[in-house]
């Protein structure tokens, strides 16, 4: 079959390499960057059996419209070169946040031998042993599927912008929505779209999908630091502090949920731990640091971040570092975004991370920690020089880590 694979950077690289293998003859187009594969002129001039598209994909590229031949997804793409040999379990989990969350807690309970595929590396367990950290691609998934495999091993996969449809269960984290493909396409429907292949999938609170999908709701009940669970004949209930933080509760609602169908009692999450980035709390030199800094910081996130630092001491100072590295994130963490959180965090010291922030225009006038009172603000390009700017410029109070990033 001659095929046609749309988008190098994001896993096209490796979907036209393993198609390859499999005897296929396939081009591929850059269509962000014009380095890789051939040019699009090029491309429209030469015949294809199919062609494999990135859901993120502006629909009025000219390549869509000109060619005329079957069109399927990156994660369709993966489900076909996987094909049925494929590990045992398999859970597929997406959302706008908190998917590395829940497939840490996930992994947690799961037992026996498997790999973690996440944002924060894919790692073998139970002996947790980093094989590589990189993408969540649906074309990572395919790497992290067979080393799971050759190993009889179960497989937690952390996937961008939907399911592959290879799992035997989904988990959605999130019914937060935003546009993308140029703002033409809902980023949720796409995610229930894609789910609809799987043969369960589990849903977060206030999101209802016709079908086979399970609402955490049902099958647990939050009060406090309390779980208490009932799904499948299991039941039971497990206390973790980490239950009374936004950025946890929904998480482990849905990882115990998702046990559950799984046949697996998740009692074991009463000694699941903070995640590094993932509020996790340190103190450094007497300057307590709340350290939020992942792939899924947002407003919301930042202002749990500081409500969880004032609860420590609500009169300290607080130095609020915030922003997004450059090109590290598929969901970006937008300027105007990072503005209205910093007008709800209202910090004493602002150090502002990525290049797009230090050229905003009236960003001084813009970021204010009360009325008419300018705050101090600082530039950085990574998160690691705005950690270093803010233990050295903080004094007795506390540090808030908020930059959007690979972690």
């Amino acid at each position: 079959m001659k095929i046609l694979v749309l988008d190098t950077i994001h896993g096209g690289r490796e979907i036209a390499r393993h198609l390859e293998r499999k005897g296929h003859f396939v081009d591929s187009v850059d269509v962000y960057r014009g380095r890789d594969g051939i040019d699009p002129e090029t491309a429209s001039m030469r015949s294809y059996d199919l062609m494999i598209v990135p859901v993120h994909l502006d629909p009025s590229y000219f390549l869509l419209g000109s060619m005329r031949i079957p069109c399927i997804t990156h994660h369709d793409a993966v489900r076909w070169i996987l094909g049925s040999d494929v590990p045992s379990p398999m859970i597929e989990i997406t959302g706008a946040r908190g998917k590395t969350t829940t497939a840490n807690a996930l992994a947690h309970v799961i037992g026996g031998p498997g790999i973690l595929h996440a944002s924060t590396g894919t790692v073998t367990f139970p002996d947790r042993r980093i094989l590589w950290k990189g993408s969540i691609t649906p074309a990572s998934v395919i790497e992290a599927a067979m080393q799971s495999r050759s190993s009889n091993g179960w497989l937690i996969a952390e996937i961008s912008l939907g399911y592959c449809g290879s799992g035997d269960l989904g988990v959605l984290t999130s019914g937060q929505d935003y546009r993308f493909a140029g703002g033409r396409r809902s980023a949720l429907q796409e995610k229930l779209r894609s789910g609809l292949r799987l043969p369960s999938l589990v849903t977060p609170p206030g999101v209802n999908v016709t079908g086979s999908s399970v609402r955490c709701e049902d099958a647990v009940t939050v009060t406090g630091d309390s779980c208490n669970y009932s799904l499948e004949g299991i039941r039971g209930s497990f206390q973790n502090p980490l239950l009374l933080l936004p950025g946890y509760k929904t998480p482990l609602m849905l990882a115990a949920t998702a046990a559950m169908v799984l046949g697996i009692d998740p009692s074991d999450l009463a000694d699941f731990s903070v995640l590094e980035g993932r509020m996790a709390v340190k103190e450094c030199d007497g300057v307590l640091v709340v350290d939020n800094s992942n792939s899924g910081t947002n407003r919301e996130t930042t202002a749990a971040a500081a409500e969880y630092l004032k609860s420590f001491n609500r009169k300290a100072p607080v130095t609020l570092v915030i922003g997004q590295e450059e090109d590290s994130v598929c969901e970006g963490f937008s300027a105007g975004e990072v503005f209205e959180t910093v007008s709800l965090v209202q910090p004493d010291i602002l150090i502002l991370v990525g290049d797009y922030l230090s050229t905003q225009h009236m960003t001084r006038n813009r970021a204010k920690s009360g009325p008419g009172k300018p705050t101090p603000v600082h530039y950085c390009h990574t998160l690691g020089e705005g950690s270093e700017l803010a233990m050295r410029l903080t004094e007795g109070g506390g540090v808030i880590l908020a930059v959007k990033t690979w972690r």
